[in-house]
């Protein structure tokens, strides 16, 4: 194992790779900006972090050179990205190789097959995934995308090849409103990925977001992990998730993990990744795109199946295989986790970022027993949110033997929450637990249509 882990990640993300380093005996150095370097997490008495490197200004996350030159100061032999940032940059991983510094992920190889979408989609059609149906790459112009939409047949979408988040994503239902999406979604995509590529494929209304996790080695083993559900979104960015899905019978589950793990392992994939899917009315699936990285809603995996992903990050980094249980019989899962992701921003303004500093922090009380409580944070009372970086303050991951279970335990959870000196969107996941659509598990990701402020 790694004596000293350098983490090129911030916040949350940052404080959550730490705290499995430090379980496992591994040193930490944190590297972080000037702006986030009073952030208390980042103190001795946190018991976090061993050395912190200050990177730059605000966009030194970026800095590759900074980064490994602080990794290098401080001789820390394996480098985890976290996720997001330099965590799908494949150039930065290979720079890595080169520094003899172990990145903490896939290699470049598969960073950079899964990269671009295009290539993704029919690397993993070829491995045996069904996709859906669109151009084979991207497309040359509006022009032939409006070819291609017409022999489709509307309604589309049009897809950044680089990069996710809803960036660079445009719906279009007649075909007098595609050129000026074309232009817009191209536009959107040079600007946030430096890449205007896009490609077409068929829109699948009424569709649930599914992901499914993975976990191979460096010895051709990979196990699938079960899947989460992530149809709750605002402007394509997840807001709640759950594992189990309530959409997925069992199954289609066990066949799905079953094809996924083959096409993952006939690839050569090492580390944690996430293969992401669509899932229409009929319950049928389709290969969307792959992060290989880890997700932010990952502890709802972790709490059904008692697996640290971090950990396994790193042992797997470190040449160790994945247990002989896993590979022969699975990972068995049980009950259900439901996440809550706790933003500071104003429901009031169209959840406006809201920076500023945090006067007050209680956590949640632990529901009762068998129910459990996990909160994620880096933050404490006093710290501020940077008006530079993700507004996130908190995840909340409650876990219970049963569905209804675990929604009250959040429930509970979100009621418990206090957080003063800046608003949060706490009252809006208490709204999406209360949704007789979420309650019963029929919901798409055309759930918060029409909520208030959104």
């Amino acid at each position: 194992m790694f004596r000293r882990v350098f983490i090129a990640n911030r916040g949350e993300v940052a404080a959550r790779v730490a705290s499995t380093c430090k379980r496992l005996g591994i040193g930490v150095v944190a590297g972080v900006s000037e702006p986030d370097a009073d952030l208390q997490w980042l103190r001795p008495e946190a018991g976090l972090v061993d050395a912190v490197a200050i990177l730059g200004g605000r966009q030194s996350y970026l800095d590759a050179d900074a980064i490994l030159a602080a990794a290098r100061g401080h001789q820390c032999s394996a480098l985890h990205p976290g996720w997001g940032f330099l965590s799908e940059n494949a150039r930065f991983a290979t720079r890595c190789e080169i520094e003899r510094i172990t990145f903490i992920g896939p290699t470049p190889a598969a960073i950079r097959a899964m990269g671009d979408k295009s290539v993704a989609k029919d690397t993993m059609r070829k491995l045996g995934l069904p996709t859906i149906p669109g151009s084979d790459g991207p497309v040359a112009d509006a022009s032939e995308a409006s070819s291609l939409a017409q022999a489709m047949g509307y309604p589309v979408l049009l897809k950044a090849r680089s990069g996710g988040g809803g960036r660079g994503m445009r719906r279009v239902y007649q075909p007098s409103e595609l050129e000026s999406a074309f232009s817009q979604a191209s536009a959107e995509a040079l600007s946030a990925f430096g890449d205007g590529a896009l490609y077409l494929e068929k829109l699948i209304e009424g569709g649930r977001h599914i992901e499914f996790q993975v976990l191979g080695d460096a010895f051709g083993n990979v196990v699938c992990l079960g899947e989460r559900e992530c149809s709750v979104q605002r402007r394509h960015q997840k807001l709640v998730e759950e594992s189990p899905s309530p959409g997925v019978t069992p199954e289609r589950r066990g066949a799905m993990m079953a094809k996924i793990s083959a096409a993952c392992a006939r690839a050569g994939y090492r580390g944690a990744g996430t293969v992401e899917m669509l899932m229409d009315r009929d319950g049928s699936l389709y290969f969307m795109e792959m992060n290989t990285r880890l997700q932010v809603e990952h502890p709802v995996t972790e709490l059904c199946t008692g697996v640290d992903l971090v950990e396994w990050q790193l042992r797997v980094a470190a040449g160790e295989a994945l247990p002989a249980g896993w590979i022969k019989d699975g990972v068995p899962a049980r009950g259900h986790a439901v996440e809550c992701r706790i933003n500071a921003e104003d429901p009031s303004l169209g959840f406006k970022p809201a920076p500023g500093r945090v006067s007050g922090l209680a956590l949640p009380a632990a529901p009762a027993l068998p129910a459990r409580l996990r909160v994620d944070t880096h933050l404490h009372q006093g710290d501020s949110i940077s008006p530079h970086y993700d507004s996130l303050i908190a995840k909340l991951i409650a876990w219970a033997p049963d569905r209804a279970s675990a929604l009250a335990a959040m429930d509970g959870a979100l009621a418990g929450l206090t957080v003063t000196g800046v608003p949060t969107t706490a009252s809006l996941h208490r709204q999406v637990l209360a949704d007789p659509r979420f309650a019963s598990g029929a919901y798409d990701t055309s759930l918060l249509d029409g909520f208030p402020g959104l």
